[in-house]
């Protein structure tokens, strides 16, 4: 017999400004154990030595988390000249060195070949599985792999700073799945320099801005009170770049049990994603037809 989960059936978001020297999966747990809450994860993993915003999905919320891995999310980071290293970050060994420091116009040229969509390589220290196993366990045996090149949306990408002839600081705009560490390798190759990430900063992912997060220390003065509940953000919060559409009483009944229900039309499409929802309440997220939602995803909420 599976052993029942503890804690409470709590659902919501609770967003962290994630501080360097932790991983994303011990935020998490911190911010579970705080909470007391039966089931939480995240939406898109930060390094450990990243920091900003770092999104964590309580109960129910957590069937929302694609929507934020999917949406556009923007980082501030800085980029060190005339060095790379095995990890592409400072926390690596510098594997390769230059003297040649570049313009702040040959930076500025060079982005250009870096915005709209491109062809990425995660690093060799990374996540990214290679025959069922992670990257990043493979590299710390010394093994380099040959990585397959992924595709990657970048909105936007400019220089905002130079601090001085070694370091540019840059925000960068794209989707789901770039890693910024290659930029800054890429980037340093594109230049003839090299070059390695030494800060980076998540300032926001789809909904959710550095702004609105809470740090640990409050989430340790606050932990197991209702103090800390107030900072959690509705379910729907994850939903935000989806259209919502009032179900009926029969329509919401339907929609829990799994089945296609009957919905008021709005600004939507045959076929487009939308989410329900019946007395302020979200109930599911399915695709519109014919005046129905089909759902793909049911939300059990009490109350």
């Amino acid at each position: 017999m599976a052993r029942r989960r503890k804690g409470r059936d709590i659902s919501g978001w609770l967003i962290v400004d994630k501080p360097a020297g932790l991983t994303s999966t011990a935020v998490v747990n911190k911010v579970r154990w705080a909470l007391d809450a039966k089931k939480a994860g995240h939406a898109g993993t930060l390094d450990p030595e990243a920091t900003g915003v770092l999104a964590v999905a309580l109960g129910e919320a957590t069937k929302t988390v694609p929507y934020i891995t999917d949406a556009l999310k923007a980082y501030r980071f800085t980029v060190r000249f005339g060095q790379a290293t095995n990890t592409d970050d400072a926390e690596g060994e510098v594997i390769a060195s230059s003297d040649a420091r570049p313009s702040d116009e040959d930076i500025k040229e060079a982005l250009h070949g870096f915005v709209g969509e491109i062809m990425q390589v995660p690093p060799q220290f990374s996540a990214v599985k290679i025959d069922g196993e992670r990257a990043y366990k493979r590299a710390r045996d010394g093994e380099e792999m040959e990585i397959a090149a992924r595709p990657l949306w970048v909105e936007e990408l400019l220089l905002t700073d130079r601090p001085d002839p070694d370091t540019a600081v840059l925000e960068m705009t794209c989707g789901k799945g770039g890693y910024v560490r290659s930029i800054a390798r890429d980037l340093g190759k594109a230049l003839g320099c090299h070059g390695h990430v030494v800060t980076l900063r998540r300032l926001w992912s789809g909904p959710f801005e550095a702004d609105q997060g809470i740090t640990l220390e409050q989430i340790d003065a606050l932990a197991r009170t209702p103090e800390l509940d107030a900072h959690l953000l509705p379910l729907e919060t994850g939903l935000a770049d989806l259209p919502e559409l009032k179900c009926t009483a029969q329509g919401a009944a339907r929609l829990r049990n799994g089945n296609p229900g009957m919905v008021v039309p709005g600004d939507v499409e045959y076929g487009d994603e939308a989410w329900a929802s019946f007395e302020g309440q979200p109930v599911a997220v399915g695709r519109f037809k014919a005046g129905e939602l089909h759902p793909s995803r049911v939300f059990n909420l009490a109350g």
